[in-house]
């Protein structure tokens, strides 16, 4: 699950450059016509994940000629598309929370994001399931918020005004001014510190709740997010709570045609700019000579010039296995492998021949355990028999995901990274069986007899497929000794005019985040008439 919704347009709370004030970007100069003149200096982009295709965007908006490589058969990265037998399966982000984000990608380009992606509100944002059947409907609406928290825990209303309040605050340093500036150098980090205890960042996020309100399920309620974007709850800092007010702020999203619908869009963006998105190219390593980062060498032997590069693939990994070890002095092996990495994730993608009318198209099912499942997953690195849910059901929301009278779904289970030593291959059907049968007992009855597709992602998969270090679906785990100036930077600290985008450098990971990684670029990228 990843986070992004209302329009640029709008402004509420708009951080960041109208497209005119974007380095490179002339007022009265269209994209099209930068993108015409001959002999812009090259930009390659590894990956085409949403933080590399935003980042293709801007520079080519800035005047590079781009050239986006991808591994995988379709673009997309983690938000590949699986298709079979009828159905559709966004592969991985499918929580849109801060479309403008999305939206000024296509203003850069002169063109409107409405006339390629139909965008619909989804309410309520989640539904909550606790373990003893009960729910929570969590929205956007204050009045709405206010009756579910009273209904729950009469006592816990003042206390959940003053948590909201509170998550403002946050959003309003935390995101709207540090989200899109980047972290080079000791300074940036002491310069932010006297708002950072003043927001009690030094806070875990379940701390921050649980001083609000004393409920047990609702301390819940208000702090799973961090699980969106691969953090526990219990060591997360206080600064991921701006997700709740960042929610409300701008609701929850869903394209029509789902996810992959965006990323169609944006390669349609690269490529009107004259960039390029070639698939099928895995990376091998990142061509650097004398400090500086000089293009990339593929599998197949072919190297492709360029001025800058830009990895939108996992920090870990391009680290480790894309930059020859000689060139670098801070990202050692040994400084990578010490790093705590996010939980993984065990996916399993179904399509069934009947449909679940009264099923929420975003459902969290919590199980019997909280912390001690999440110290199974984060600390102790075990397989639990019990598990949490995430349970995507997007037909809810565009029916034409799946056949006729026909229903899609995904359900994500947090699990240990590869460090478990879990043996993936031998236990996945075991697992999947596992959760068939709690949805089977609570959600989904018929569920098995029902059945029409179903494919699985696995840790295992997120390593091999997705190129992920150790399996970690999001990356370094953003405690606060892992964020901001602590993350590996958007400029490489040891290549230059090597750049990183998505969720293992700055701001992190979520939709949001990998939106604003490429943001953070026309910050640190020179400007194209540096290279002419």
């Amino acid at each position: 699950m990843q986070n992004t919704s209302a329009s640029s347009a709008q402004g509420e709370g708009r951080p960041g450059a109208r497209p005119e004030d974007v380095a490179g970007a002339a007022p009265g100069r269209g994209p099209r016509a930068a993108g015409a003149r001959r002999g812009r200096p090259r930009a390659v982009v590894i990956g085409s994940g949403f933080g590399g295709l935003a980042a293709a965007v801007r520079l080519g908006v800035r005047g590079y000629e781009v050239t986006v490589v991808e591994k995988l058969d379709a673009p997309g990265g983690r938000a590949y598309v699986h298709r079979q037998d009828g159905f559709t399966f966004d592969a991985g982000p499918t929580v849109i929370t801060a479309p403008f984000l999305l939206e000024e990608l296509w203003q850069l380009c002169g063109r409107r994001m409405a006339d390629d992606i139909d965008l619909r509100p989804v309410t309520p944002f989640y539904r909550i399931r606790f373990h003893d059947g009960a729910t929570f409907d969590y929205t956007g609406d204050a009045a709405a918020m206010r009756a579910e928290v009273a209904r729950l825990s009469p006592g816990d209303v003042e206390g959940y005004e003053r948590f909201v309040r509170k998550s403002e605050a946050i959003f309003r340093v935390g995101f709207e001014e540090l989200a899109h500036v980047p972290f080079g150098s000791w300074i940036d980090m002491a310069r932010i510190v006297p708002d950072m205890v003043r927001l009690e960042s030094y806070r875990t996020v379940y701390g921050l709740v649980a001083r609000h309100v004393k409920d047990d399920r609702l301390r819940q309620v208000l702090s799973f997010h961090p699980l969106l974007v691969g953090g526990n709850p219990f060591s997360t800092t206080s600064i991921y709570s701006l997700i709740a007010f960042l929610e409300r702020n701008w609701g929850v999203h869903f394209p029509m045609g789902g996810t992959g619908a965006l990323v169609k869009g944006l390669v349609s963006l690269v490529e009107g700019l004259g960039g390029a998105v070639r698939c099928g190219a895995e990376v091998r390593r990142v061509a650097v000579e004398r400090g500086r980062a000089r293009g990339v060498e593929l599998a197949s032997g072919e190297r492709i010039e360029a001025d800058v590069v830009v990895s939108n693939a996992d920090s870990a990994w391009t680290y480790r296995h894309l930059v020859p070890p000689e060139a670098r002095r801070r990202w050692t092996d040994r400084r990578i492998e010490r790093q705590r990495y996010s939980m993984s994730l065990f996916v399993w993608y179904f399509g069934v021949r009947r449909r679940y009318p009264d099923v929420a198209h975003h459902t969290i099912l919590l199980g019997p355990r909280y912390k001690a499942l999440l110290d199974d997953i984060f600390q102790r690195h075990v397989l639990a028999d019990d598990f949490s849910l995430y349970l995507h059901r997007p037909t809810a929301t565009d029916p034409a995901l799946a056949p006729p009278g026909c229903d899609a779904f995904y359900v994500l289970s947090p699990v240990p990274n590869l460090q478990s030593g879990t043996d993936w291959p031998a236990t996945q059907e075991r697992y999947r069986r596992a959760i068939s049968a709690l949805l089977e007992a609570t959600l989904l009855p018929g569920l098995e007899g029902a059945l029409a597709t179903s494919r699985l992602l696995t840790p295992q998969d997120f390593q091999d497929r997705l190129l992920s270090f150790r399996g970690a679906a999001f990356g370094p785990e953003p405690v606060l000794t892992q964020s901001a100036f602590f993350r590996p930077h958007n400029a490489s600290e040891d290549v230059e005019h090597l750049y990183l985008v998505g969720a293992g450098t700055h701001p992190g990971a979520g939709l949001p985040g990998v939106l604003s990684s490429a943001r953070v670029l026309d910050r640190v990228v020179p400007d194209a008439s540096a290279f002419r």
